[in-house]
């Protein structure tokens, strides 16, 4: 077996890798899963023990076994600690758009939970954002905050929803950070209608709007599409993104930028 031990980010790509496993398979035996990982037992139930207190997988006696209604594409408090490394480089990249004294709509994608961190140190700043994760990022710093209101959805910590877009109608954003969920030839996809619906409407209240999208989006479909990238201004991702995706969102016009976490 190999050393088990490595950085937090190397640790929680492994159970990022077990968690897709039991999702997988509904219920697996925790010897086999230490097996498969290639580490001590020790080391499993250590691992087992934390995505259960997070509240990601049951963990029993001798086997780990799904929740029913947990996906990989939606449970936000999986998705916050994957790609960690991404995510702190694109918010370096995109804080850089903001000017003191915007207004910034930002949507609910864990991808932009770094840049909120950041943009509590923009003088004057205005947000306007779904997440309640987001608000709470900004909690206790100088930015004004809006938050758009509707139905609750808790795997994403946010609200999403035929009010949420009517409000956008009366609010005006100099700039708009947007994710998504799934893109394959830079169409877009996200597996709740309500919030692909949300993403139009984002488009609209902004003078200009980013599309943030690591490597592990592309090259996927999800239940619900909603047109392409080409009604961004820019995109940006990350050098792992495949050339032919990168290449398909370029021919609709948009600019690209891509990020070395590395550098």
């Amino acid at each position: 077996m190999r050393p088990s031990r490595g950085s937090e980010a190397e640790v929680e790509e492994r159970r990022q890798a077990v968690l897709r496993l039991v999702a997988r398979d509904g219920e697996i035996r925790i010897a086999a899963l230490a097996e498969r990982m290639r580490v001590s037992l020790m080391t499993m139930h250590r691992d087992l023990d934390n995505l259960h207190q997070r509240q990601l997988l049951r963990k029993g006696r001798g086997v780990a076994t799904a929740f029913p209604d947990v996906t990989m594409e939606s449970a936000l408090r999986f998705r916050e600690h994957a790609h960690a490394d991404v995510k702190a480089a694109f918010a370096e990249a995109l804080v850089a758009e903001v000017g003191p004294g915007d207004t910034v709509l930002i949507d609910c994608g864990s991808t932009l939970f770094p840049l909120a961190r950041r943009l509590a140190t923009v003088d004057g700043l205005r947000v306007i954002t779904n997440s309640l994760r987001v608000t709470a990022l900004l909690a206790g710093s100088p930015v004004e905050v809006t938050v758009l209101g509707d139905r609750y959805y808790e795997d994403f910590e946010s609200c999403a929803g035929p009010q949420a877009r009517r409000q956008l109608q009366d609010l005006r954003a100099d700039l708009a950070f947007v994710t998504a969920t799934s893109v394959r030839e830079g169409r877009l996809f996200h597996p709740v209608r309500a919030y692909a619906e949300s993403k139009h409407a984002y488009l609209r209240a902004a003078d200009r709007a980013v599309l943030v999208v690591d490597h592990s989006k592309f090259g996927r479909t999800a239940t619900h599409p909603y047109g392409d990238a080409g009604g961004y201004d820019l995109m940006v991702t990350d050098a792992a993104t495949p050339e032919a995706e990168v290449r398909a969102v370029r021919d609709l016009g948009v600019e690209v930028r891509t990020v070395d976490p590395g550098t």
